[in-house]
């Protein structure tokens, strides 16, 4: 067999982890024909198929997976080697990249990334963006994960994003009074006045059919798509909101906001986002199994 050729490993690599030419050769600045022509000649010299096409997408071969395991690992160490050159970080060190929602509580983002707080190894950087924004870093290999609250494999192409639920928390009323007694919904807020978040949210979605189960109209006051900005109308308005306690964890342990209770069968999810067939590194891994054990999925 001919001595490995690392160029066209790197383009199996970038084709093999979006299952999309066009998408590669637009990111690579080469052209489809040319990436297709190296493919082919890699392919040939390794004496075996890795890709074969159903439909418009490009799928592994069980002889093309078993090469992409190779080529994460060989392409992380690249940029093991690089950090080391380039920063002086020793070898060992890793980088996380992640991607977060706009709208995420930045309370259970820092709960999420605490084992990387305390790792002496890794360093992390986190950047909020928009789903569809979220979707492409993903894809070109910018984040390693994304978090969301919105399962992204429901009405998605099969086999693109992994989702796995790491937390299920409660959505909650929380209000600027410690409550003297058990409160109802609807019966306790009857002259409340609300803040709350958006329309298009899935918190909203769940007071708004709480609301309709009980026949409560709520007095809103205020609507945000931002939850920092939620937390300190919450805080701030003398309104009633709704949200996970989480969002407002300080404000709760400071007395500034009680939660009053639980908003009945509400939750909200949170969800860890990775491509699907690319190999899903320790370092986030761990992430991942911290959060599912660490943070409480009520069930």
């Amino acid at each position: 067999m001919a001595r490995m050729n690392y160029h066209h490993l790197y383009y199996f690599w970038r084709v093999a982890n979006t299952g999309n030419l066009t998408q590669v050769a637009n990111e690579i600045h080469l052209s489809q024909s040319a990436i297709s022509a190296q493919l082919k000649q890699f392919q040939e010299n390794l004496g075996v198929s890795l890709l074969k096409r159903e439909g418009r997408k490009l799928i592994l071969t069980s002889q093309g997976k078993q090469v992409l395991e190779y080529a994460d690992e060989i392409f992380s160490k690249g940029e093991e080697l690089e950090n080391l050159i380039n920063k002086g970080i020793p070898s060992q060190s890793s980088h996380v990249a992640i991607g977060v929602l706009s709208n995420l509580s930045r309370n259970f983002v820092e709960s999420f990334t605490l084992p990387l707080i305390n790792d002496k190894f890794t360093t992390f950087s986190l950047q909020t963006a928009g789903l569809s924004n979220l979707l492409d870093g993903l894809s070109s290999f910018r984040f390693d994960i994304i978090l969301t609250n919105h399962n992204i494999e429901l009405g998605q192409q099969k086999g693109i994003w992994h989702s796995e639920l790491v937390s299920r928390q409660a959505i909650e009323i929380i209000g600027p009074a410690k409550p003297r007694k058990a409160r109802k919904f609807p019966q306790s807020y009857a002259d409340a006045s609300w803040v709350l978040p958006s329309q298009n949210s899935e918190i909203r979605s769940a007071f708004s059919i709480a609301c309709a189960r009980a026949q409560y109209t709520p007095n809103v006051k205020a609507e945000t798509n931002d939850m920092a900005m939620l937390r300190l109308l919450a805080r701030d308005s003398g309104a009633y909101s709704v949200m996970p306690s989480v969002v407002v964890r300080d404000e709760v342990a400071n007395g500034l906001l009680y939660v009053q209770q639980s908003l009945p069968d509400a939750y909200e999810h949170f969800y860890a986002v990775t491509l699907a067939k690319k190999k899903i590194t320790p370092q986030v891994q761990k992430l991942i199994d911290n959060a599912k054990s660490d943070i409480k999925i009520m069930t």
